[in-house]
């Protein structure tokens, strides 16, 4: 069985990605590994040079900064870094430049892939995820997030990246997968406030090409307004090893109250949640794949 990881990132530096962290949490089960780097404005080439593996490949790829609708720049760029894994892989290990995987959900990950192997009805693998928000020590609940997404898929012609590179799509029809036991930790939404300021004006310029909406809703200057989260828990688990470091450099203040979280819901999500709460269940959830194992 021959493993690959793939990714695209760009301006990790500038942008404060984990771009390295994310990398290296999955490089122990991975046999190469495919990084497409974009026209970076700083020292994100450099940083991925530095990663002291003989697995790592790094293409050099130009974005279309003309295409601002739908994230769909971020497909386009992870089907590059897809493209350029080997023929003969069998799995491909897709991670985003924010996400990271614990170190023990890799043998599990492993053994998932391998059991898998030879059942040709399922062409992916269904990973949890942990949204963490604000600070190393919560972690967010939403409907508005997907709780689960395909992490891993087969090196297939014709799967390609959906949308904004949320998933994929196995020649535009949903891929089918196997749900398995482990989790992406998504660290997206942990920085200063100044820092998500700057992440939700940067992300926005690839969703519209409205500038006068992004600088009239984020303001340049204005503090991050935490309010698109549902309800927050406190995380007493431990971070991957990889991580460490970024935690022991945390020095903001999170003064968020997240027992305000879950008051500000409307009716019907409040009964949705407690509905998902009670049974597992949550209805009308937007499922970008077909369960079938």
């Amino acid at each position: 069985m021959k493993v690959a990881g793939f990714t695209f990132i760009r301006n990790a530096v500038k942008n404060d990605y984990s771009i390295v962290e994310a990398i290296t949490s999955i490089l122990p089960i991975c046999d190469e590994f495919v990084v497409a780097h974009g026209n970076s404005e700083d020292s994100t080439l450099e940083l991925l040079r530095s990663i002291d593996s003989e697995k790592i490949r790094i293409i050099e790829t130009t974005w279309d900064d003309t295409l601002r609708e739908g994230g769909r720049t971020f497909a386009l760029e992870t089907d590059k870094a897809f493209a350029a894994i080997s023929k003969d892989v069998d799995w491909a290990f897709y991670i985003q430049g924010d996400e990271c995987v614990h170190e023990k959900y890799l043998p599990i990950i492993k053994k998932e892939m391998e059991l898998c192997l030879h059942n040709k009805k399922i062409e992916g693998l269904l990973f949890n995820y942990k949204h963490f928000y604000g600070s190393y020590d919560f972690v967010a609940h939403s409907r508005r997030w997907y709780r689960r997404e395909v992490r891993v898929i087969r090196n297939l012609p014709g799967i390609h990246s959906y949308k904004d590179a949320q998933g994929f799509r196995y020649n535009d029809r949903k891929i089918k997968v196997k749900h398995i036991d482990a989790y992406i930790y998504h660290y997206g939404w942990v920085k200063p406030p100044e820092g998500l300021t700057n992440k939700v004006r940067n992300f926005n310029k690839f969703y519209t090409t409205n500038d006068e909406w992004i600088e009239e809703t984020y303001p340049e200057q204005s503090a991050f307004d935490y309010k698109n989260a549902d309800e927050l828990f406190h995380f007493n688990e431990s971070h991957p090893k990889v991580f460490q470091s970024r935690v022991e450099r945390s020095n903001w203040k999170f003064n968020f109250d997240p027992t305000l979280s879950k008051n500000k819901l409307p009716l019907r999500r409040k009964i949705l949640a407690w509905i998902e709460k009670v049974t597992g269940a949550r209805l009308f959830e937007y499922k970008n794949y077909d369960k079938i194992a």
